[in-house]
């Protein structure tokens, strides 16, 4: 019953930004934290971004001072912002959360279906 929907992504250029969203729906009572992943071709899938129901967060450096994570706790939506985009930064951007769902007594970490983020030179 719990999924995460991903939103956005596409084509941009290098210096350029792009916004990707994820929402979780179904029957939440929390989500712990959030976390974007990305997977480029040849490549393991790796954490880009992470931020905890206190809104504490953690980049990798590649995308520090550049990409931004936040969260919307009543509507259940983590956004990426990507700014000063790089050829590098191509790959499928998958969101994930730490979810406990109602009637459930521990958390499952669910992923969202993984959108195209291309970014051209």
């Amino acid at each position: 019953q719990v999924q995460l929907v991903e939103s956005g992504g596409g084509l941009a250029q290098a210096g350029g930004s792009l916004d990707v969203s994820c929402v979780a729906t179904g029957s939440i009572l929390r989500v712990n934290t959030w976390a974007w992943y990305r997977q480029a071709p040849g490549q393991e899938r790796r954490l880009v971004a992470q931020i905890t129901r206190g809104e504490v967060q953690n980049y990798e450096d590649s995308v520090k001072g550049r990409f931004t994570i936040s969260r919307d706790n009543v509507q259940n939506i983590v956004y990426l912002w990507m700014n000063s985009l790089k050829p590098e930064d191509t790959a499928v951007y998958y969101c994930s959360a730490d979810v406990l769902a109602t009637g459930r007594d521990n958390y499952q970490t669910y992923w969202g279906q993984g959108t195209q983020v291309t970014v051209s030179s």
